[in-house]
This record gives structure tokens, C-alpha cells and sequence, in this order.
């Protein structure tokens, strides 16, 4: 088996996604109660398979009415159209969440949901609209780094099959006939190597294309065109703002703004993270956040939150992807199906070679998603499953501490000589309990810190070098790390882990300018954030 990513690994919608592992409680106004299942399942699921990344999440919704909603709910629910804008009062949430609790009370340990009066609720998130009437409050989950949640999904899929292969900023660009010395009569995949521009043929008895937004785009450059695919573009914010970090009390709040869109604000460490916008992408599939997305995303902070003041100052970080839905035609983006759906076609030119095209997909349910793909693979190979991935702990989760005492064990057992406390409980939340296999690596060498932050030192760079696939420096910044997430990314940084790469992935000195022009032109081309300088 061999996995092939254009660019770098999560670097498209899973990597703009909203951080949220969730049941999905709107899902059920639009009757898909096969994915709410699946998605509490999973969301459990993951709560104890991959703990390093994917902790509970506190959510709280403000109600202002208690009864609206209620005559034009149904009409929503039979027509999946969204209809005049209309909140949803306590009745309706009230049984969405009696609704939910009956679903995740299937092999789950969260708590059930709790309502609260005005007076108590205000008692606990004062700063929420003194006119709220209710609140009520439920959890779900979120993933704190996506990003390494992959490459730790990644990195299990190959230790475990000898014969897997993977590589990230290789593209298929096309089909061609049979390749030279292979087996195979049918056709071939033409590859591209978008490091060194080298391309090859490479043949396969099944064919997978899980691009996203891409698929029919894919599909068409292998000379099978599809229109399966009607992706929406969601936009998030990233808030440097401690008062509305304070007014959150560590919690998500999700509710409905005056258009009908559901949106969230929650703490993500110490910042604030702001979303989503649910509007049609049409043709573009690498979308920026908008000015008018972020006045948006303003108006909604006010709505909810109206005594507390933000401006563009507090933006750290922006981010924008599109998510890979079916085509919808005139059904209104927010209740476009987040289920999948795979598609089988001959391959063109081929010998008996299939194609499988996966149309849909959430963050959520990617190991069900991941599980149910490879058993149609397996299928079509005359193979069977003989494990399932389903309580098998992904990467740094195994063994991971899940109380503050074992935690201080834990940090305790790895702390010494150069690596100190704080250290380590970087180098835990990073890589999960694998940091003991980092930390290893670094000791057995000389090693320091980088000058521009105490998050990452020049042989953690080699590691990541060595064993992470890191095709540029930015992938660093915005994927192995979270520095960028946070707006922690400077000039000096920049230049720092590009000057050191240079060393481990043998880089000169123009290929090296020139990974620090591309940093800063990624960060204030697609995320909004403008590095002061570059350095020479």
C-alpha cells in the first residue's frame, strides 16, 4: 500500500477544521441519526485512544426564548432548506439534547447536559447578554493538534504494515499506460515529485482518491470527470484576548447567531478560537479569511458577549479551508450531509484496476471513515481484516498520563540534565508519551534552544527532520508545532528553523532564502499574519 499527499500531510481542510470532535447535536434536525451515532461513538472512542490530543470539551449554549423555533422546525427537518432565520428556543434545544444524551450515553462516561435560569447561569459566565433567558450545558470533545493527531495516525499505519509507504509533496497528475518493468497491464499513475519536479509511474490494483474538495478535480485529470462533490469554505479566527479568554470559563460556546448559522467561541490554550463561516466555495479550494468574515466574526462575539470590546489587533492567526461535502444543489450549506459516501468506478484504461472515490467526511468519524475505506480496499484484493483499529491507542496516547498526579510522575520521570520541567511538559503535550523517545534523541547529542523561543531546540529540528517528513520550514511552524496557531512566529524564528533545516535536509543557501520568503509569504498569504522582516 502506498499513501501519496500534494502537499504536506493536514494541509488542506483537516488542517482548517475547527478543532472539534463532536457527536454533531445539529445533525439530528436534519435526521442523519446513522452519523450522530457513529459520531459519539467515536468521539468516545477517541477520548481514550488518542487522550494526548483529543480532550473533553465543556460546551455551553445561551438561549434567549424558550419557545421560537418550534413551527419552523419541522419544515426544516422534512426540506433541509433553512427558510427564514429563526433562533432556537429552550423547547427544541432542550430535546436536541435529551436526544444527544440518549446517543452518547452508548458506551460513553460524559455527563449528561444541564439547563440553568438566567439568574444561575449568568452566576457562572457573567459576561454572557444579561437578557439570555437560559443556558444549557453538554460536552463533546475537541483535538488540540490535528495536525500531529495525523502524523501519529500516520506513523502507526506504517510501523504496522512492512510493505506501506508514504510520502507527502508527491501529486497524481494523470494516468498513463502500463510503466516500464511493471506487472500490471492496465494503466499506471503518473507522479509527480513537487520537491524536484522528477515525475514516475506508479500502478496499483485499486485506486483511492481521497483529495476532499479536490476529487472531482482529481477524477478529471485522470480522465474520468465527477461532479460529486459542492464543498463549503469555513473560516476560523485566532484571538490573543485574555477577557474573552476569562468570560469562556474554559468552555465552548456554541449557539446560533441572528442568521441562522451556528457558531463557536472557545479557549484553545491561552487563546480564543473564533468560527465558522458555512458559505459556498465554488471554484475556490484555497480560500482566505475574508475582511467581511472577520467583521462577522466580531458581530457575534458582541452578540453573545456584548460588553466585551475586540478589535483586528487581537488577531493572531487566521485560517480557511473548504470542506469536502457532496454537491447540494439548492439545499442551504448548513444542512449539506456531513456523512461519506464512497464511489466505485473502473479505472480508465485499466485492466480490471478500480477506483474508489471518497465523497464527504469529518474530523470526527475518520477512523470509522478510515476503517470502513480500507475493508472496501480489501475487498476488491480478496483480502480480510485481521485487526481493527478501534480501541487500539494511536501514537503518543498510549500510556498517556490521565491524572495531574501522573502527569507530575511522568514529567518528573523525564526531567534532568538539560531537559528541565517545563520542557518536557512541552515536549509531552507535542508528541504525547513518544516525547520519551524524543527526549531520548535529545540527550545523545549536544543540543540547546533556540534563541527566538523555549518550545524548540536545534535537535528536536533534527528529529522532526529525520523522522517527520518536513518538506519545508513552514510545515514546522504551522504543523509539527503550534507556534503559528498561537502568533508566536517572528522573523528571527523563521530564519532560525530555516538555517537549521539547511543542515539536516541539505539545503544551500538560496534553497534556504527561499524557504524563508515562502514562510512569510504562507503566513500572510493564507493565514493573515504579516512578519515584520525578512531576514537575509
Amino acid at each position: 500500500m502506498a499513501l501519496v499527499e500534494r502537499g504536506d500531510y493536514c494541509d488542506g481542510a483537516s488542517g482548517a477544521s475547527s478543532h472539534m470532535i463532536h457527536g454533531g447535536i445539529r445533525y439530528l434536525e436534519n435526521g442523519e441519526f446513522r452519523l450522530v451515532n457513529e459520531s459519539v461513538v467515536e468521539r468516545n472512542r477517541l477520548l481514550r485512544i488518542a487522550p494526548h490530543y483529543v480532550k473533553p470539551l465543556q460546551t455551553t449554549i445561551p438561549i434567549f426564548s424558550t419557545f421560537s423555533g418550534i413551527l419552523n422546525a419541522p419544515l426544516r427537518f422534512l426540506t433541509h432548506r433553512s427558510g427564514k432565520p429563526q433562533e432556537r428556543g429552550a423547547v427544541l434545544i432542550k430535546l436536541g439534547l435529551s436526544l444527544y444524551d440518549a446517543f452518547s450515553r452508548n458506551g460513553g462516561t460524559v455527563p449528561r447536559h444541564r439547563f440553568l435560569g438566567r439568574k444561575k447561569a449568568l452566576a457562572e459566565l457573567p459576561r454572557l447578554r444579561p437578557d439570555l433567558k437560559y443556558t444549557a450545558t453538554y460536552f463533546d470533545a475537541s483535538v488540540h493538534n490535528p495536525e500531529r493527531l495525523t502524523l501519529d495516525v500516520l506513523r502507526d499505519g506504517l510501523a504496522a504494515g512492512a510493505h506501506a509507504r508514504a510520502t507527502n509533496y508527491v501529486s497524481a497528475v494523470g494516468l498513463t499506460g502500463r510503466s516500464a518493468g511493471s506487472a500490471h497491464d492496465g494503466a499506471a499513475v503518473r507522479l509527480r515529485d513537487e520537491l524536484t519536479g522528477e515525475e514516475f509511474d506508479f500502478t496499483a490494483d485499486v485506486v483511492v482518491n481521497t483529495t476532499g474538495a479536490w476529487v472531482d478535480a482529481t477524477n478529471g485529470s485522470f480522465g474520468a470527470p465527477t461532479k460529486f462533490m459542492g464543498g463549503t469554505k469555513g473560516s476560523h479566527i485566532v484571538l490573543d484576548h485574555p477577557e474573552l479568554l476569562a468570560a469562556c470559563a474554559g468552555r465552548e460556546i456554541f449557539f446560533e447567531h441572528s442568521d441562522g448559522r451556528i457558531v463557536l467561541i472557545y479557549p484553545m490554550g491561552d487563546r480564543v478560537l473564533v468560527g465558522t463561516t458555512d458559505i459556498d466555495a465554488g471554484d475556490d479550494l484555497t480560500p482566505t479569511c475574508t475582511d467581511e468574515e472577520i467583521a462577522y466574526f466580531f458581530d457575534l462575539i458582541h452578540h453573545v458577549f456584548p460588553t466585551i470590546e475586540v478589535g483586528r489587533n487581537s488577531i493572531v492567526y487566521t485560517f480557511s479551508g473548504v470542506r469536502p461535502l457532496p454537491r447540494h444543489d439548492d439545499t442551504a450549506p448548513g444542512f449539506v450531509s456531513r456523512d461519506y459516501r464512497i464511489e466505485r468506478a473502473p479505472l480508465p484504461g485499466g485492466s480490471g484496476q478500480t477506483m474508489l472515490s471518497l465523497v464527504g467526511g469529518k474530523w470526527t468519524t475518520f477512523r470509522a471513515l478510515s476503517e470502513h475505506l480500507a475493508n472496501e480496499v480489501l475487498g476488491l484484493i480478496g483480502r480480510t481484516r485481521k485487526v481493527s483499529t478501534g480501541e487500539l491507542p494511536i501514537g503518543g496516547g498510549q500510556g498517556f498520563p490521565s491524572t495531574p498526579e501522573a502527569t507530575e510522575r511522568w514529567l518528573k520521570a523525564h526531567t534532568g540534565g538539560e531537559i528541565d520541567a517545563a520542557r518536557a511538559e512541552v515536549l509531552l503535550a507535542r508528541y504525547g508519551t513518544r516525547a520519551s523517545e524524543v527526549i531520548e534523541f535529545l540527550r545523545a547529542g549536544e543540543d540547546s534552544l533556540l534563541q527566538s523561543t523555549k518550545e524548540l531546540s536545534v535537535r528536536e529540528l533534527e528529529w522532526m527532520a529525520l523522522h517527520e517528513q518536513v518538506g519545508h520550514a513552514i510545515d514546522i511552524l504551522i504543523r509539527r508545532t503550534s507556534l503559528a496557531f498561537r502568533g508566536l512566529v517572528t522573523a528571527e524564528l523563521i530564519d532560525e528553523v530555516a538555517g537549521h533545516c539547511a543542515r539536516f535536509l541539505g539545503w544551500d543557501a538560496q534553497h534556504t532564502q527561499r524557504e524563508v520568503e515562502r514562510a512569510v509569504a504562507t503566513l500572510a498569504d493564507r493565514h493573515r499574519v504579516e512578519v515584520d522582516h525578512l531576514v537575509a
